[in-house]
């Protein structure tokens, strides 16, 4: 048995001849009888996606065939005497699409030349088959050498899966992984229009009354419907988080996880996988994020945020850039495990994520960063209770949070400006949001000059703090409604409320201070503090105008 973890190890092939490897060959006895014409999969980046594909493509390609049959030797697949007459039996095309981002439509442009280019060297042997039409050789030489016009690469798939089928005598299976990205990164560089446009076309000439085709399998993050990359499509079968026809195949399941700790003689280390990495919840399985666990075993059992290096974070720190008091006070209760309600859909438009808090939600969720802990089909659609699933993600939040206010320019670190608020220190307060208000509200989408866009400006800074304290948001206390209270998990240590107004021009920032102290005062927002037990609580009224402020503490 190998011992060694596949870290970065997306090939089948590989993976199983030399790496440590969960069995989920089972995937295809469940899927293929049966199978519908076009399958798309969508997980959260690193749940497995490429390496499922990859061991689709090693069992149903003819190319090889006899050489790959020994990699499925003793998995549970070959215990599937029917379907292993199935393998090795049809012509394959498979390649991602993970590493297609680009700035603009022009290099865009360029990436899918230089994609298609490869796909066309993997398959070069058609350029010398006289059972390939001479036009589509003719076209699979431009692609190969890299002159094809970006107006034909729109039907280059469709091509290739004619071009297998000539050469071999049977239709072909079409696997694609990542399908999403390019589209993603269009949106996110702001060439979505054009490269809807071509992805449109590139994809509903390959699946849709392709004569060629037996079957497709797509993956990617997200099912992108409404700006009808797949409307065309009648003959699309879709399992995703929120309806699942395969929960299990794409993560580890706790079985599997627990195996995998025996094997390699830790399990010992269990509680702490399932603390930092277990939590996802789809269609009643715990399921784990695979990248993460395998990298914890290979990191020697050192629990770290694996998950948040594997590349960018794009809608949560859109998210978090637009960020006015409300996803704020979402996300810290978030990351301190409370949980969000949403109306959820499976089909998602880019254009709509800031528009519509159901439709981000939804994304967070398909994007892995939230998991459901209740999930129920009502008269008006999907309702979901959605939290953080583990401490990995609730790690991840607070990371992302805090990276909005990170400046080189700044003397005060946020971890010691929070502390300050703990100390009673307040002329650490007064120098640290001033410099962090001055360096940062610039770059802020949130309306200025509002009360709720200074609230959560001091809101997300309390994140540094969520390990030790219970941080709430404009909650009821006393006679009111407070608008930042840190209760201490010890109670010993001390506690803090924090009152913020806005002054308008020409009112004094001193005397709106000492209105949000007497506030704190008279309205008893300390009472929920004092009756949890918090001996020393200190009490912030801070008055901002612009980019000044002036914070004050109770004697």
């Amino acid at each position: 048995m190998h011992t060694a973890m596949p870290i970065g190890i997306d090939d089948f092939k590989e993976a199983r001849e030399g790496y440590y490897i969960v069995d989920k060959t089972s995937f295809l006895s469940r899927f293929f009888p049966g199978h519908p014409k076009v399958t798309l999969i969508t997980r959260p980046r690193r749940f497995g996606k490429t390496m499922t594909l990859s061991m689709l493509r090693y069992f149903f390609d003819c190319e090889g065939a006899e050489e790959h049959r020994k990699l499925f030797d003793g998995m549970a697949v070959s215990q599937d005497t029917a379907l292993m007459k199935e393998m090795g039996t049809r012509p394959v095309l498979f390649f991602s699409m993970r590493g297609w981002k680009a700035t603009d439509w022009d290099a865009m442009q360029e990436t899918i030349t230089n994609g298609l280019q490869q796909v066309a060297q993997q398959h070069k042997y058609l350029l010398q088959s006289n059972r390939v039409d001479p036009a589509d050789r003719q076209f699979l030489q431009r692609m190969y050498d890299g002159s094809a016009p970006i107006s034909s690469l729109r039907t280059a798939p469709a091509r290739l899966l004619q071009m297998l089928e000539a050469h071999d005598g049977k239709k072909a299976v079409f696997l694609l992984d990542e399908y999403d990205v390019p589209i993603q990164s269009a949106w996110e560089h702001g060439y979505y229009d054009e490269a809807i446009d071509f992805f449109r076309a590139f994809l509903t000439t390959s699946l849709k009354s392709n004569l060629s085709l037996d079957f497709a399998v797509l993956t990617g993050v997200l099912r992108i419907s409404k700006e009808s990359i797949f409307s065309d499509l009648n003959n699309l079968d879709v399992d995703s988080i929120l309806h699942p026809k395969y929960p299990t195949v794409l993560g580890f399941t706790s079985e599997e996880v627990e195996k995998i700790a025996d094997d390699l003689g830790r399990a010992d280390r269990l509680p702490e996988l399932r603390e930092w990495y277990d939590g996802y919840r789809i269609a009643g399985h715990e399921i784990y994020n695979p990248w993460s666990v395998v990298k914890y075993f290979d990191r020697d059992c050192q629990p770290e945020t694996y998950w948040v290096n594997t590349s960018g974070n794009a809608i949560l720190g859109e998210m978090l850039h637009r960020a006015v008091r409300k996803t704020l006070d979402a996300l810290q209760s978030l990351i301190q495990g409370g949980s969000i309600r949403a109306s959820l859909s499976d089909e998602y438009i880019y254009s709509d994520i800031f528009k519509n808090k159901n439709v981000l939600y939804a994304m967070l969720l398909a994007t892995g960063y939230l998991t459901t802990k209740m999930l129920r089909s009502t008269e008006l659609g999907l309702q979901a209770e959605l939290i953080l699933p583990n401490r990995e993600l609730r790690s991840i939040f607070r990371i992302e949070v805090l990276e909005r206010y990170q400046s080189d320019e700044a003397d005060i670190e946020i971890p010691e400006l929070m502390q300050a608020f703990v100390d009673g220190d307040i002329e650490t307060v007064q120098e640290g949001l001033s410099e962090y208000l001055v360096l940062l509200t610039s770059s802020f989408d949130a309306a200025k000059g509002r009360e709720a866009f200074y609230h959560g400006f001091v809101l997300g800074m309390t994140a540094v703090l969520t390990e030790d304290y219970v941080i709430r948001s404009n909650r009821e206390s006393g006679y009111g409604r407070y608008d930042i209270a840190a209760t201490p998990k010890d109670t010993s240590r001390p506690g803090f409320i924090i009152e913020c107004k806005l002054a308008e021009p020409g009112e004094s920032l001193e005397d709106k201070a000492d209105l949000a102290l007497r506030q704190i005062e008279e309205k008893h927002y300390d009472a929920e503090l004092v009756r949890e037990g918090v001996k020393v609580i200190h009490r912030y009224g801070i008055a901002f105008s612009g980019k000044k402020l002036c914070a004050k503490i109770a004697e």
